[in-house]
This record gives structure tokens, sequence and C-alpha cells, in this order.
């Protein structure tokens, strides 16, 4: 019986521990705004490949010369990896497209859609906005 109830009380704290990365997770329509679409031009500063989310900060120059740096927001490691990305495709200093959406409170924050690499390559960057989409097709440009 002893045994019962410390196995009861471990699974529960290990449910607790591991369920707030769940709580934390998002819907697309949480943050983002699907009625503003956005292109982005620019250099990639840095690259974080997290759960649930991974992210790309990339430098945007104006036309008046002003970098703003954009924090954009792509699916998980394993979305990306299902899509055929692989951890080390982005690099610092390089220079991408992004097409996606911006948030909703107009902040230097967005979702992708879709990177275009360097190579002419473009990726389908796993969105929430298209969460119920297995499979996405890459196309060379």
């Amino acid at each position: 019986m002893k045994r019962t109830v410390h196995a009861l009380v471990a699974t529960a704290a290990l449910l607790t521990a591991t369920a707030g990365p769940a709580f934390a997770h998002h819907p697309f329509s949480a943050e983002f705004d699907a009625s503003k679409p956005l292109t982005l031009n620019g250099t990639i500063s840095k690259v974080t490949w997290e759960n649930p989310h991974s992210y790309v900060y990339v430098d945007v120059k104006d036309a008046g010369g002003a970098v703003t740096n954009w924090k954009v927001e792509l699916g998980s490691p394993v979305a990306l990896t299902n899509r055929g990305w692989s951890r080390d495709m982005l690099k610092t200093g390089e220079q991408v497209t992004i097409e996606g959406w911006q948030a909703k409170d107009g902040s230097h924050l967005a979702n992708a859609k879709s990177f275009k690499l360097p190579n002419g390559k473009t990726m389908n960057a796993a969105s929430s906005y298209g969460a119920g989409k297995k499979k996405a097709s890459t196309s060379t440009h």
C-alpha cells in the first residue's frame, strides 16, 4: 500500500512538472493576426532551436537605413525536421526572406510561413497557422 501511495505521488509530481510547457503553448490566433501578412528581408542575428517553438532573430533595414530586430517564430524542432530542416541550416549573418504574419500587438514579432534561404530554396516554417497540415512542400527558385 505504501508503495502505491509513493508511486501515485511521484506520478502526480511528474505530471505537474511537465504540464507547464503544454499550457504555455498557444494557438496562432492568440498572438498573431492572419490579416497582417508580411515579408521580411534581412540578416539572421540569432537562431534558437527549442520547444515548443524555434525562433530566428532577423535584422531588417527600412527604406531609411534604420535596422529593426524581428523575432520570428517557427514550428517545433520536430515539425521543422519533418519538413526537411536541420538544426544548423540557418546561420548568423545569412540573408533570408521570410513570409509570415505579424503579431496582433504590432510588435516586431512574426510567425513564419516560409523562409527563402541564401541558396534560393524555400522552406516551410511549420507555422502554427497551418497546424493541421502534416506535409508541406519545399521548392527551389
